[in-house]
């Protein structure tokens, strides 16, 4: 019986030490982001025994993958287990700050590294973590619980790789730095921390020499993942950064995402995270090539619909792209993003336009502008990209399209564009309404676009043609004094310039002093026939010049 019970407690050792190393790979199959991997790993772990730790990485894996049903799910199964049971709080706490349950995920903080050995660090490394990872991270918090980790073992390499990654969150390089640089001194089996030199390099913009850094952890191992989507991540900001280098390095950014792909999973979630970085990269057909395969695996995932009306959208297929987005917005569970309500709204707007490409249905029209309206009052920054299509409109002579784009992007001041879309919008109102009787013309909009105008001249009051297009939106508002005030603007201006401008210019300043002479033909004739003289001078045979003055005689 002594021999048996001495058996029974080897075997039982001997199944602790191969959990634990099962932990232990499932621990760096997620570190190489081969989430499919780990989980079924750690599945197998809990399946052949209960365990709290196993069940807090398998969470963990669920939140990085948003899927936080199951997350929850795991984190209370892992609560009931007796070793690692209270790493499950440092989960749940995660989800608390992902509600804006901050007391609540404190004190289940607290719980999980009370009574921690003084050695031990991994509950702070974790809780740090969840701090970075919270949807609104708080790495100041973080920074401060792996002090006390640090405090407690200063050359733990997870403890470093972890201050890493907060004082890079908290934008503090120096600091960030060092620490990454001591994780990899203290462990250079952790690449990461190497790899995450090269992100440094990133974002100081130092492209070219993050890829170097990145090219040293392949010679280390090419098969790991991260470096690669590190690697498309920095091709695709050299690209748009520095647009003579566009089409090379997004080529490189794309083909870095789909060795990345092969080296970690196809699942689902991975598939996610590609078609987000496929929108990115603006690889529309690409996109929708995803949004496809991605629906064979799970044709009832709504941010599937969203893939598919983005894409439906760009590839010209407005009536697939609003069924999409409809269905995935009035489900009414999803969870909305500005970019939802942008594609909505514009698939809309171009479904809005005839055949003919002229006649436009205001009603759509409207529907789509009130989408787009909502889309960047979420998220502001969409108004820059409102420039490109606007303008395109513009040039297609659909004034009411282009003008209902532009008011919107002017309602970000700080948008790039906010003076480039401050002009056409005045310009698109203008040709609207030009021409039109006191019936039909739209005064408020031309108010709208007098008081756009006005933001341009304030910012740069040497633009001779602001001071031109705010006198004939006056003009049309019948304002004729501040009219005939912003044509001798105009010619002031211009006329400065000397020769070669008014030469230039001569169509434009012979409609100015036109416009001033009639201002003035009821009023003062003299300065009237000054004014058609200064036309005829341009011009000698100007007919309303020349006919204009028989009358004032």
């Amino acid at each position: 019986m002594s021999k048996f019970k001495i058996f029974s407690i080897a075997f039982l050792a001997s199944a602790a030490v191969t959990q634990a190393q099962d932990l232990d790979q499932a621990k760096k199959a997620i570190d190489a982001e081969q989430y499919e991997k780990a989980k079924s790993m750690l599945k197998g772990i809990i399946q052949s025994k209960s365990n709290g730790k196993a069940s807090f990485l398998l969470g963990n894996i669920y939140l990085t993958q948003s899927i936080e049903d199951s997350a929850k799910i795991s984190f209370d199964k892992g609560l009931a287990s007796g070793d690692g049971a209270k790493f499950n709080s440092i989960g749940l706490g995660q989800m608390d700050l992902n509600k804006g349950d901050v007391a609540g995920a404190k004190a289940k903080f607290d719980l999980a590294i009370k009574d921690v050995k003084k050695k031990d660090v991994e509950e702070y490394i974790y809780v740090a973590k969840a701090y970075m990872n919270a949807e609104k991270p708080d790495y100041k918090s973080a920074i401060a619980v792996l002090e006390k980790a640090k405090a407690a073992n200063p050359n733990d390499a997870q403890v470093q790789l972890a201050l890493g990654d907060a004082y890079y969150g908290d934008k503090n390089q120096n600091e960030a730095y060092a620490a990454y640089r001591n994780a990899y001194a203290a462990d250079s089996s952790l690449i990461r921390a190497k790899m995450q030199l090269g992100v440094l390099l990133k974002g100081a913009k130092a492209y070219n020499e993050a890829i170097k850094a990145y090219d040293e952890v392949l010679g280390l191992n090419p098969n790991y993942g991260p470096v690669h989507r590190e690697l498309a991540e920095t091709y695709y900001l050299w690209a748009n950064n520095k647009p003579s280098t566009y089409t090379e390095n997004m080529k490189k950014a794309l083909s870095s995402y789909e060795k990345y792909l092969s080296l970690t999973d196809y699942s689902l979630p991975s598939r996610m995270r590609h078609a987000d970085f496929l929108i990115l990269a603006k690889d529309y057909v690409a996109l929708e090539a995803e949004a496809k395969e991605m629906e064979k695996l799970d044709n009832v995932n709504p941010r599937i619909l969203r893939y598919l009306g983005y894409s439906a959208y760009e590839n010209g297929n407005a009536d697939a792209a609003i069924k999409a987005l409809n269905e995935f917005i009035n489900k009414g569970t999803n969870k909305i993003i500005a970019g939802d309500y942008y594609y909505l709204g514009l698939s809309m707007i171009k479904k809005a336009i005839g055949a003919d490409g002229k006649t436009v249905d205001a009603a759509l029209l409207n529907s789509g502008t009130t989408e787009v309206k909502k889309a960047v009052t979420m998220e502001p920054t969409l108004a820059n990209l409102l420039n490109e299509i606007a303008k395109k409109y513009f040039t297609q002579k659909n004034y009411d399209v282009a003008g209902s784009l532009f008011e919107i992007a002017i309602t970000n001041s700080s948008s790039k564009n906010f003076l480039e879309d401050s002009i056409y919008y005045g310009l698109s109102v203008y040709t609207i309404n030009r021409g039109k009787d006191a019936k039909t013309i739209d005064n408020v909009a031309l108010d709208k676009a007098d008081k756009a105008i006005d933001n341009v001249i304030v910012a740069t009051p040497n633009y001779q043609e602001a001071y031109l297009y705010k006198a004939r939106i006056n003009s049309s508002l019948e304002k004729d004094e501040i009219m005939a005030a912003n044509y001798q603007k105009y010619i002031d201006i211009v006329s400065a310039k000397g020769e070669e401008e008014i030469t230039k210019s001569k169509a434009k300043l012979t409609e100015s002093y036109n416009n001033i002479a009639s201002f003035y033909a009821n009023t003062d004739k003299t300065k009237a026939k000054e004014y058609f003289n200064k036309t005829l001078a341009l011009d000698a045979t100007n007919n309303f010049a020349l006919e204009s003055l028989k009358i004032l005689k």
